[in-house]
């Protein structure tokens, strides 16, 4: 793994020696190095990324800091994690080809990762505000999360590999506190990063900092993400971690992997597209023009969760060799009837724990430090707050109330319901 000794931050010009005394990738560039168009095009909130471009091809580059971009040196990060993020981009290549960008350099000393330029595709979040419909994501999103979280599980895995995977992970703690912290925590008591549209949402808020039973939920699933190593997760599963184009679609930026409840990354799918939804209201410039983005919306939250839990079951009936359930109990028509029973079970579970890791995910985005640009973007203020807090009803009812939400169409149907409901706002 990267030590600090071993490691420099690489500027354009660095850049470009390095990746010139590197023949495969000099070669795939093509022209003089002197030639080769670098952009830094780090937008994230963690590292530097940059798009170079030769006479023949071009590439990303990732390196990671040693802090915090979005805040500075005054919060170190360990580089590890471009360790760990290159291992989980290794293993999801293999798992579900064609849906991770492939891997072409890395060096562990310069926490560094070269990948494939990914043309023409674009951030997901981006097209969502711009109300751009995906008609390729859902089978592609469910393939990836289906296969991703399956064939790390139990289910698949013999147990001494799935516990020695869960220990190639293991180190990467460092991340896992930024999520322990900004998504279970900070968001529910008086936390310095903490911001969120003032002073419409000052009282909705307080009123978190309040709520003992919303407390009592997000403890609960904060002890489920940090408890139970169910199966590889990307970790940060968001549409800003998502690049599309109409008929194609990669996941990027895994260094938030780890091994956790598989719910924790079918949740942060579903929260950035109910987001979507609540933030539509707000870019409209004449009421109703958007009325055909938001159908759609609400349309793939239902087939993300029901394909998803179709394919993940469909990988499981066709290949339990994992020491879960073990066939050799379950024989004859009575073991299948049992053991059928007992996988929808499973998912109904499952989804109990994407839903309420949803609603987290919803409310860190709102109250917590770092943001999404489907609600930033809407300019005026109180517009926003209007749609943020749409969201963070929703939210709170769906990590409460848990009971009420047995399916994926009750999900929806309380989004429905919520999107024209008028808050109350302070000042």
């Amino acid at each position: 793994m990267a030590q600090a000794a071993d490691y420099r931050i690489l500027h354009e010009a660095d850049l470009r020696d390095y990746l010139a005394g590197l023949p495969d990738l000099k070669a795939q560039l093509g022209g003089a190095p002197a030639s080769w168009e670098i952009t830094e095009v780090g937008d994230g909130n963690l590292n530097l990324v940059f798009i170079v471009k030769g006479a023949k091809g071009g590439v990303a580059v990732k390196q990671a800091l040693p802090y915090v971009r979005l805040v500075g040196e005054s919060w170190p990060l360990p580089l590890s994690r471009a360790h760990y993020e290159y291992l989980a981009l290794s293993r999801q290549a293999q798992i579900a080809p064609g849906l991770v960008p492939a891997l072409l350099h890395h060096n562990d000393k310069l926490a560094l990762t070269v990948m494939e330029l990914l043309e023409p595709h674009i951030i997901m979040r981006k097209g969502l505000v711009a109300a751009t419909q995906y008609p390729g994501f859902v089978d592609d999103i469910t393939t990836f999360m289906a296969r991703t979280l399956f064939f790390t599980s139990d289910l698949a895995l013999p147990a001494a590999e799935k516990k020695e995977s869960i220990a190639a992970f293991a180190g990467n703690h460092a991340l896992c506190k930024i999520t322990e912290d900004l998504i279970f925590t900070d968001p529910y008591r008086i936390a310095e990063q903490n911001r969120w549209t003032a002073p419409y949402l000052d009282g909705l808020a307080a009123n978190l900092r309040d709520d003992m039973e919303l407390h009592v939920a997000i403890s609960r699933l904060k002890l489920k993400f940090m408890a139970s190593p169910e199966a590889l997760l990307h970790g940060d599963l968001h549409t800003g971690s998502i690049m599309v184009t109409e008929s194609q679609t990669r996941v990027i930026d895994p260094e938030f992997a780890f091994y956790g409840p598989m719910g924790f990354d079918v949740g942060a799918v579903l929260a950035n597209l109910l987001m979507a939804y609540f933030a539509s209201a707000g870019h409209e410039r004449t009421q109703g023009e958007r009325a055909a983005f938001e159908v759609w919306v609400l349309e793939t939250v239902d087939k993300v969760w029901n394909e998803f839990a179709r394919k993940f079951l469909d990988l499981w009936r066709t290949g339990p060799t994992g020491d879960a359930y073990p066939t050799s109990l379950f024989t004859g028509d009575k073991g299948a009837l049992r053991l059928e029973a007992e996988r929808q079970a499973y998912m109904q579970r499952l989804f109990t724990d994407t839903v309420g890791f949803a609603a987290a995910k919803t409310i860190r985005r709102i109250f917590g430090l770092a943001h999404n640009i489907d609600f930033e973007l809407i300019e005026d203020p109180r517009r926003r707050a209007i749609s943020e807090a749409r969201a963070v009803r929703l939210a709170r009812g769906m990590m409460v109330e848990a009971a009420a939400f047995r399916t994926i169409a009750d999900v929806t149907g309380a989004a429905r319901k919520v999107r024209d409901w008028q808050p109350e706002l302070t000042g």
